[in-house]
C-alpha cells in the first residue's frame, strides 16, 4: 500500500513541482496542492516507461553541466546570427562522433545537449550505440567539433553516469 504512495522517480517529481510552480500565477495552497498531485501523478502513470532508475553517480555535478550548457546555448546563438548576417558562406558537415558514453540516457542527454546549442543537430545514432552522427553548420574540421563536444559535455557526462 505505502509502496503505490510513494514518488517512483523522485527527481522527476521534484523537477514537475517546481515548473509547475514556475507556471502557475504565483505560489498558493491550490498551486502548492495541484503542483504535489502532479508531481506524484505523472510519474505513477509513466513509471511503464522507466524501466531502471537513471544511474546518477554524481547528479550534484548536474547544475554545473547545465550552466555550462546555457552558456554555450547564448554564446552559439550569437555567432550563429553573425554567420547568418554576414556575407561569408558557412562550412556545414556531418561528422561521426564516436561516442565513448554507454549508457542509455547519457547519451540521450548528449544528443539533445548538442541539438540544443545553435549551429549544431544530432542527425542519427548508429544501431550499437557507438557512433552519433552529428551535422555543424560550420566549422573547419571533423575532429575540431569532436574535441569540442568530447570536452564540454560527454567529459562531464561520462563523471555524473560512471
Amino acid at each position: 500500500m505505502l509502496d503505490r504512495l510513494s514518488f517512483p522517480q523522485p527527481w522527476l517529481s521534484l523537477i514537475l513541482f517546481t515548473i509547475w510552480q514556475f507556471l502557475s500565477e504565483g505560489v498558493s495552497g491550490a498551486s502548492v496542492v495541484m503542483g504535489l498531485i502532479l508531481a506524484w501523478l505523472i510519474p505513477q502513470i509513466t513509471q511503464g516507461f522507466w524501466p531502471e532508475r537513471p544511474a546518477f553517480m554524481k547528479a550534484w555535478r548536474m547544475p554545473v553541466y547545465l550552466i555550462v550548457v546555457l552558456w554555450d546555448i547564448v554564446i552559439a546563438s550569437f555567432s550563429v546570427a553573425k554567420l547568418i548576417l554576414s556575407p561569408r558562406k558557412p562550412n556545414p558537415f556531418f561528422v561521426c562522433y564516436p561516442l565513448q558514453l554507454d549508457h542509455p540516457l547519457a547519451i540521450s542527454i548528449l544528443a539533445s545537449t548538442i541539438s540544443l546549442t545553435p549551429g549544431t543537430v544530432s542527425a542519427d545514432i548508429s544501431d550499437d550505440n557507438k557512433t552519433l552522427l552529428i551535422h555543424a553548420l560550420d566549422a573547419d574540421d571533423d575532429q575540431q567539433v569532436i574535441d569540442a563536444i568530447h570536452k564540454r559535455y560527454e567529459k562531464p557526462l561520462m563523471e555524473m553516469f560512471q
